[in-house]
């Protein structure tokens, strides 16, 4: 398996789809990157040259944020949201949505499962 910045690409496949298993590397970046380090994009993993894995390896590091610094990159940046106390920096405190979806009902990914709530039945008159 090659090792690129920390993450083991898969061998099988080809390595354009290979590279989208890095965090901030799509099919457009990993078809480009090929492109820039001469690298054909249809060939498998496995069948990389050390050169050709270092030539990505050095593309990524130096034209590219991906994997550690762009994840640091992304926290920062809501934990800024979070500290200047604007409206999406509440809504990722709360664990709410952040972008406008609807919350009565379809929120479960961000609010977790159902809390039930005693005492909600019908209250008799008399």
């Amino acid at each position: 398996m090659p090792r690129l910045l920390g993450v083991d690409i898969p061998n099988n496949r080809p390595t354009a789809v290979s590279l989208t298993y890095l965090y901030g590397v799509g099919p457009q970046i990993a078809s480009e990157l090929c492109r820039k380090a001469g690298v054909d994009p249809t060939a498998r993993a496995k069948d990389l040259k050390e050169d050709e894995i270092a030539r990505l390896a050095n593309l990524l590091d130096n034209d590219y944020v991906v994997e550690g610094q762009l994840r640091r990159q992304v926290n920062q940046n809501i934990a800024r949201l979070r500290e200047i106390g604007c409206y999406r920096g509440i809504r990722h405190r709360k664990g709410l949505p952040v972008r406008g979806q609807r919350t009565k009902t379809n929120a479960r990914t961000r609010k977790g499962p159902k809390k039930t709530v005693a005492g909600k039945k019908g209250v008799k008159d008399r």
